[in-house]
Parts: structure tokens; sequence; C-alpha cells
């Protein structure tokens, strides 16, 4: 019987991969992920059999691991970021459960989206902060209207995946609007696309121009709070230390 590993393979920059990662994919038979996050990775596995599919296969993708793992193959399914936020993780380890099956699993964490979008905006994520998606594809919308809700009230700083796609542009506008009950028009706003990817583009603008600006699924927002300030192009969340 083989083995699985659940890869986060970082934000898109080879560079930005963990060296444990690098291992992994280098040790393994075969590689499983979306097409997309396959295609970042090709010059590292170009010896390797490789399964792809397109979005919402997840499960598929899982139970393919599977059925290749108990053939004796060892398995990377990979996640871009870190496998374990947003990614394949836990449903791998669903998918096993529900069928009851002893494997291996192992889950290799990676550089996620909101280090290396933070990196490139400057400092903004330096004290307590959430991080919600606005897809709800998986989740309700009241429950992240909720979570938007609760996290504004508390003056975290934001961090926002998934702010809006073709399917469900309005989502981003509704997002904004409950935030903006707690935080003021004129918090610092970082927005990164592609962030570590080819096409990168970083904006730092205000919550109340946020969603003026060109963003998409491939988009990270980080919205500050109350002490996030901007200088000499970089976003800066101070940590409290006396100076």
């Amino acid at each position: 019987m083989g083995w699985i590993k659940v890869v986060g393979i970082g934000p898109g920059d080879i560079n930005d991969m963990t060296l444990k990662a690098y291992n992994a994919l280098k040790e393994c038979d075969v590689v499983v992920g979306y097409t997309t996050y396959i295609n970042l990775i090709k010059p590292l596995i170009e010896d390797k059999e490789v399964i792809s599919s397109g979005m919402r296969k997840e499960v598929d993708r899982c139970k393919k691991a599977v059925e290749l793992a108990l053939q004796g193959k060892n398995i990377c399914i990979v996640s871009s970021g870190d496998a374990g936020i947003y990614g394949m993780a836990g449903l791998m380890y669903e998918v096993v459960h529900k069928e009851n099956i002893d494997l291996e699993i192992e889950v290799i964490p990676g550089v996620t989206a909101l280090n290396s979008a933070a990196a490139i905006l400057g400092a903004p994520v330096m004290q307590d902060f959430a991080v919600i998606s606005l897809s709800d594809h998986l989740i309700p919308w009241q429950v992240i209207e909720k979570r938007l809700e609760l996290s504004s009230q508390a003056d975290f700083i934001i961090v926002l995946y998934n702010p809006k796609s073709k399917e469900r542009p309005e989502n981003l506008i509704k997002a904004q609007k409950i935030i903006m009950k707690y935080k003021k028009g004129d918090i610092p706003v970082g927005i990164v696309k592609n962030a570590s990817r080819e096409g990168q583009e970083t904006v730092i603008t205000t919550l109340k121009e946020m969603a003026n600006h060109e963003i998409d699924m491939r988009t990270i927002i980080i919205i500050g709070n109350e002490s996030t300030y901007v200088r000499n192009g970089k976003m800066i969340t101070p940590r409290g230390y006396i100076l």
C-alpha cells in the first residue's frame, strides 16, 4: 500500500515553496491536482505521472488519489498555498474516513497567498486578524455575513479570499457595506492580484474605494484596523512596541 501526501505548493512562485513540499514532490510516483496548480509546478514533476482536472472536481481527485494509493503508488495531491487552509487536506481526510480506509496521510504545509500578499504590501498583518472567504459555494452567505459582522465589530484586520467572481460580483459590495458599519472609510486596504505569480498587481487604497478597483478570484484583499497606516508605499500595522 502506498501513501498520500497533501502538499501545499505555496502561492505560485517555486521559490516560495517549502523544502518539505519540494522533497515530497520528488519522492512521489503520481501528482494529482487542479490543472492550474499543476501548471505552476510543471518543471518539478516532468518525470511523474500526472492526473489533473478542472474546478469543482475536488472529491474526484481525492477518490483517485485513494484508488492509486491502494494500488501501491505514492501520491502527492497538491493545493496552492497551504493544503490545510481552504485546501485539500480536510477533504482528503473526510474521503478516507467515510470509506473507512486505513491509509498513511501526511499534510505538508505551505506558504499561503495571505503570507505572500502581506509581504508584498509591507507588514499589514501584525495584530489579530480574521481570514474570510466570500465564496458562498460551500458556505451559506448568511454565515459569511455573520463572520464579517463580528470580525469588523472587533476591529480585526480582515483578509478576504475569493472576493469577486462572475457568478457573484455583488458579494464584495455586500461585504464592504457590512465592514463599513464598524470601520472608517479611510482605513487602508491592500489589494494583491496573482500574488507571487505571473501578472502580479498591487494597489493600496481605502475601504471606501476598495470596490472601485479590478478584483477577481485570484485577488487577496487585506483590510487594516484602526492603527494601520501607509508610509512610503507600504501598509503597516504596528505591533504595539514602544519606540
